[in-house]
């Protein structure tokens, strides 16, 4: 008995391994670059650059355990095995019927034989998935496409291209037939798994809007309370300038989903405990948010404040965020 879907010539690799993994790395990478024209925050593009890193790795290591311990048959599996069995002959095999045969009836090369029986799941769209999935969510916090206002429709179209990248190098494995649908299809899931927990762990949201640009620090825990921003200074790490977006006086949203707690977002809380502030400061910054914004004597700024400011230093820099 013979399958036809593992009976397919071996060809050449359209896209070899080696290059799907250089073009999800090298290309996001690039990108990341490309946007601190306009974003110029060395906490974002080391965050981002990190939990690229964080996405491809994990993903490769997953894949690669899947590949060792499970496995299964490439299309091209019959030609490259190359079994000395015809029909007609009186060799038996194993199983009902005596039909099924192990990998001793193989005569092909060893190596090739090997590779030919780790299919699943498919590491060109693990990669891919991993990589350019995770730029997709990078880019569309940058530019805001799904935020408060209506983006143009440009910002659409290059959120999207790394999704079409990724899918196309995963197609292309249909062709040459190197992998099974099946294959594809795990490791796009297994690579989109990795991107979106890489990128949360570097960002403070993944959907969310107001929150999914600003970039995660190791040493000081975000809070997602509504109120004052002077104690973060990352509102403006964005390409998009639209709707206030990417400016120092833009909107500074707080809140988490379904929370209307108000309350210092961003580093305010643990900034204050370490610039050694007591409650009448935060109770005055409670009373400028009240006041729409406008900025006290003290130099504590309203909702639409990102100054950026140190912690600790000299009296006249005695507020705000980690110098980055």
């Amino acid at each position: 008995m013979v399958y036809p879907e593992f009976a397919y010539p071996l060809r050449h690799e359209i896209v070899p391994i080696w290059l799907a993994a250089l073009l999800a790395s090298l290309i996001p990478i690039a990108i990341l670059l490309l946007m601190q024209i306009r974003t110029r925050s060395f906490w974002d593009v080391n965050n981002a650059v990190i939990g690229l890193l964080y996405s491809l790795i994990t993903a490769a290591v997953f894949q690669v355990f899947l590949k060792w311990l499970i496995g299964g048959l490439r299309p091209h599996f019959l030609a490259v095995c190359n079994p000395a069995v015809s029909p007609g002959t009186s060799q038996r095999g194993d199983g009902f019927g005596s039909i099924m045969y192990t990998r001793k009836i193989c005569r092909g090369d060893k190596n090739e034989i090997n590779d030919s029986l780790e299919s699943f799941p498919s590491g060109h769209t693990t990669a891919a998935f991993a990589g350019f999935v995770f730029l997709y969510l990078y880019l569309n916090a940058k530019l805001k496409v799904w935020s408060n206002y209506h983006p143009a429709y440009w910002k659409l179209i290059v959120t999207y291209m790394p999704i079409l990248g990724a899918v196309l190098i995963g197609g292309a494995l249909t062709i040459d037939e190197y992998h099974n649908w099946w294959d594809i299809v795990a490791g796009a899931i297994i690579g989109t798994m990795m991107a979106f927990s890489a990128y949360r762990m570097v960002y403070a949201s993944i959907w969310d809007f107001r929150f999914n640009h600003i970039p995660l620090a190791r040493h000081l825990p975000f809070s997602y309370g509504a109120g004052p921003t002077a104690f973060d200074g990352f509102d403006d790490t964005l390409w998009t300038r639209k709707a206030g977006w990417g400016t120092h006086d833009g909107d500074a949203w707080g809140g988490a989903p379904f929370d209307a707690a108000d309350g210092p977002r961003g580093n305010g809380g643990v900034a204050a405990e370490a610039a050694g502030l007591d409650g009448a400061t935060a109770k005055n910054g409670q009373e400028m948010h009240a006041m729409g914004g406008r900025r006290s004597r003290d130099g504590y700024a309203g909702r639409s404040s990102t100054a950026r400011k140190p912690i600790g230093g000299s009296p006249r820099m005695g507020r705000g965020e980690q110098m980055v």
